[in-house]
């Protein structure tokens, strides 16, 4: 186990010294433990390189701010190995690292594989709704369903001791560095970059998978030029451990023909053009259920990406949506007509794009102070949503309590009241543990 400062990543190295290196990239809530089934077989051609997230499988807790910064501290690490070029692997979050090196440092990946992937994963509200929960509840309600978004239901009931695993992993994971990668996923959007990343690319995703389901990895192979799918039946999001043999004989096959091998010296892209293997792979270790047959397909049709928005109403609108969660702005959105645009795009420039962007405060101030005026003010609507708000900025329930407080003293008891009537009655719906 290596030792790791705040600009790199705890690493572990397996397999021949003078062989190719190949990296795996864990899952949020994971470690490199994850891959253990995977790397007997890899070592034996590949210098297997796996790393944990921060505060994640006993790293120490230097949460990232963002999908680059893990990125970031993974180049640190190999720089310091004296790791130029690389195959990479990863799984969900890790997969996001591993577009992210392909698109920011593309002289340094050769090859890539996109495990349980998305370019964009999910909403943000969702992942900083799971944050508010976090905060509120710790990381238990989180470790008791992640065999549900895992694992397939047969799964979990033939191997309760992965289940078990599985939960321990999250439960020691350190929750602050769980919430900023929650963020680092709500922040992560590389739809209108895919058509950038320029090498040999997997992506692989089980057909039961409903956290990146194989819509995602679709898209994927749609935008990345030269991309094949590979859909794995029976299986759910964590697709190296609940189907190991077939995972890995997935990668061998690719990381082998596209020039990740210590026996080529070229690169060979697997074109659409290619025939469609069916990989049948090796039959798995007793312990294992029995891996199925993975169809390798070609791409399809690239998707549609969204046009950026320019200057202060692109930036008021990322925050205003950061903060007051899609599905709000959405629904004001749709109510603007003729009469009211401009009022909408006032305050989108102005009040998100220019006010909120400013630096002397950050958004947990800002919060305390929008909570303090919204009472001071009666606008018990706004409270709901600024409430809402505070919670997704990093405000706690008890820190919002406080605040109100401290608005009863000086706004008045009756305006606190009403206040606190609202306030606790979105805290209740935003802090419900995930069903």
């Amino acid at each position: 186990m290596s030792k790791t400062s705040p600009n790199t990543l705890q690493y572990r190295l397996d397999g021949p010294e003078d062989g190719p290196v190949l990296i795996l990239g864990p899952s949020l809530g994971t470690t490199w433990h994850m891959w253990d089934r995977q790397v007997p077989e890899l070592s034996r051609r590949w210098r297997i390189l796996r790393y944990d997230l921060p505060g994640h499988g006993g790293a120490p807790a230097h949460p990232a701010s963002s999908v680059s910064d893990l990125a970031d501290r993974l180049i640190a690490t190999l720089d310091q190995l004296g790791i130029d070029q690389f195959g990479y692997a990863g799984c969900a979050i890790g997969g996001a690292v591993g577009a992210d090196l392909a698109l920011r440092h593309p002289h340094r990946v050769v090859s890539l594989a996109l495990v349980s992937s998305s370019p964009r994963f999910g909403t943000a509200d969702a992942w900083r709704q799971r944050g508010v929960v976090i905060r509120t509840n710790g990381l238990d309600p989180i470790a008791r369903t992640a065999p549900e978004r895992w694992f397939t239901s047969a799964f979990a009931t033939a191997q309760p001791a992965i289940v078990e695993w599985s939960v321990q992993m999250v439960r020691t994971t350190d929750p602050g560095c769980y919430i900023a990668a929650c963020e680092a996923l709500a922040a992560f959007d590389i739809r209108s970059q895919l058509g950038h990343i320029g090498v040999p690319t997997l992506v692989l995703v089980g057909a039961d998978d409903q956290v990146t389901p194989p819509a995602d990895a679709r898209v994927l192979v749609a935008g990345i030029p030269d991309a094949r799918l590979a859909l794995v039946p029976g299986t759910s999001h964590l697709t190296p451990v609940e189907q190991p043999a077939a995972v890995t004989d997935l990668l061998v096959r690719h990381f082998a023909s596209s020039g990740q091998s210590a026996h080529t010296t070229g690169m060979t892209a697997i074109t659409a053009a290619a025939p469609k293997p069916v990989l049948a792979p090796a039959p798995p270790p007793p312990t294992a259920p029995v891996a199925p047959i993975a169809e390798i397909a070609p791409a399809g049709q690239p998707a549609q990406v969204p046009a950026e928005q320019p200057d202060s109403r692109a930036r008021g609108m990322k925050i205003r949506r950061e903060v007051l969660g899609d599905a709000h702005v959405d629904a004001a959105e749709s109510e603007a007509d003729e009469f009211s645009s401009d009022f909408h795009d006032f305050v989108t420039r102005y009040a998100w794009g220019e006010v909120w962007t400013r630096p002397a405060l950050d958004r947990h101030a800002r919060s305390v102070v929008a909570l303090t005026a919204l009472t001071a003010g009666g606008h018990l609507d706004e409270l709901a949503q600024h409430t809402r708000a505070a919670l997704r900025n990093g405000l706690t329930p008890a820190e919002i309590k406080e605040v109100l407080l401290q608005t009863a003293v000086y706004c008045g008891a009756p305006a606190a009241g009403a206040a606190f009537a609202v306030a606790q009655r979105v805290v209740q719906e935003e802090t419900r543990p995930e069903a």
